[in-house]
Parts: structure tokens; sequence; C-alpha cells
């Protein structure tokens, strides 16, 4: 999902959100709707990107995925978000997320980035992403050249 894409599926239940800043402040705004809302306007936002999820028995969960480690991010001080679940225990989920940074390209320091994460009960339908340019094709053929190619065996010893 590199390269002209912010979010994607991770499995049927889960999303994955991309920012550009690597290390500094970012905003993120969380709305349950109880139904679709309206579009945000344009000039405060990039494209809106949309996918669903499936709903489950679980409540919501955010967290932030770091190098190596899943640490939670909801605030200690806050209660976690809950979507009532339809009687069948489980339903589809549609997840539109805009975003927003003053500096595009990845990096660190403080790059004014703000997400709006808005959820509420859908059908499951396609996602919704923007066009890919020329240059994020290339990047994405890039990235998936190198990840091709053979799998080197690694084979370690124990002692027994």
């Amino acid at each position: 999902m590199p390269y002209g894409w912010r979010c994607g599926p991770v499995g049927a239940a889960g999303a994955v959100v991309l920012p550009v800043t690597e290390d500094g402040p970012l905003r993120l705004t969380l709305q349950i709707n109880d139904s679709q809302p309206a579009p945000e306007p344009d000039d405060h936002w990039e494209t809106a990107e949309e996918i669903s999820l499936l709903s489950e028995d679980s409540p919501i969960h955010l967290a932030t995925l770091d190098p190596g480690e899943v640490s939670d991010a909801w605030p200690q001080d806050l209660p976690r978000p809950q979507m009532p679940l339809p009687s069948s225990h489980h339903g589809w989920i549609r997840m539109r997320l805009y975003c927003h940074a003053d500096a595009p390209e990845p990096g660190v320091d403080d790059h004014e980035e703000r997400h709006l994460i808005q959820l509420w009960r859908a059908p499951a339908t396609a996602p919704v992403h923007p066009a890919l340019s020329e240059e994020d094709r290339q990047a994405r053929a890039e990235y998936t050249a190198s990840r091709t190619g053979p799998v080197q065996e690694y084979t370690i010893g124990f002692p027994q």
C-alpha cells in the first residue's frame, strides 16, 4: 500500500494509516457517526479515502505501530470509543480518512500533520482512493522489485 495512498485494510477488521511525519506531533480526530457524514471542505484536506471494515464483538481500538512493537496509543484518562454492535454481533463499518500535512514529503520535525477518521455503519463497498500519479506508480514498482527475489535461507545451530 505504499506510495500514493494513506490508508488501507489489514485483514477484514483492521486498517493502517500512514503518516508522513516520522518524528513530531500529529493531530488525530476520530468521529463515530450514526450515518454517513457530509464530506469535509476540500480546501482543508487532501482527497479523502474510504475503506470498509468488519466490526466484531470488540470495541474500536486505536494503536500506534512502532518499529518492532505495537504500543497502545489511547489516552489513559479517556474511555475507549464504542460503536454499538447489531444483534448479529458483527457488521460492516465504513471508514473515511482525511489527511493534511503542510510538508507532504516524509521526514522529521513538525509537518502540521492532521488526520480525521470518520466511522459509520454501512454495507461493505469497494475502497475509494485517489488516482495514483506516475511518480507513485514508479515508486510502487521499485518497492515491489526490492521486495521480490530469491529468499535467503538462514540456518542457526543450537547446542543440545
